[in-house]
C-alpha cells in the first residue's frame, strides 16, 4: 500500500490574531518555543557515576513579531502603557495557513505583553521598508488546532 504523501506547509503564509481579531499583518513571527529545564537527581544507593534526569521548571522564549511601520500605532500604544507602568496582558493567536489561506494549525499564546518594541531603522539611501519589531514575553504556548 502506498502512503499519501504529506508536503509541509510554507512558513510564508500565517496570521497574527490579538484577542481574536486579525488586524494587521506582519512579515515575521519567531521564537515559537518551549523547553524543560533538566534537575540531576543522586539518590545514596545509587552507583557513584549514575544520576537520574528529572524535568524541572518549563519555561517560553519571547516571541519576535516584525512588521512594516504604517499609521496602524496599535503595538506602539502596547508597548507604552508597559513603559508607563500598566500592562496590558493579551490572548494572541499564531494561524498557520494552507497555500489556500486555509487555517491548519493554531497556537495561543497565554499573557502576552510586549517587552520590548524596537523602531526602524533609517537610511536615506537604501530601498527598504521601514520595520518595526515588538518582542512578546507570555505565560505559555497551547496548540489549539492542529
Amino acid at each position: 500500500m502506498a502512503m499519501e504523501r504529506k508536503d509541509p506547509f510554507g512558513s510564508y503564509n500565517f496570521a497574527v490574531e490579538l484577542d481574536g481579531i486579525t488586524r494587521m499583518g506582519f512579515k515575521e513571527c519567531a521564537g515559537l518555543d518551549s523547553s524543560t529545564g533538566v534537575g540531576k537527581y543522586r539518590e545514596g544507593t545509587d552507583p557513584t557515576l549514575a544520576h537520574r534526569q528529572i524535568p524541572g521548571l518549563l519555561s517560553f522564549s519571547t516571541i519576535t513579531l516584525k512588521r512594516g511601520v504604517t499609521d496602524d500605532r496599535a503595538l506602539w500604544d502596547w508597548r507604552e502603557g508597559v513603559m508607563k507602568g500598566t500592562p496590558v496582558r493579551r490572548t494572541i493567536s499564531i494561524i498557520l495557513r494552507d497555500d489556500t489561506g486555509a487555517e491548519m494549525i493554531r497556537w495561543n499564546v497565554r499573557n502576552a505583553w510586549p517587552s520590548k518594541w524596537s523602531g526602524p531603522g533609517l537610511d536615506a539611501v537604501a530601498d527598504e521598508f521601514a520595520i518595526e519589531t515588538l518582542e512578546l514575553t507570555h505565560e505559555g504556548i497551547e496548540v489549539q488546532k492542529w
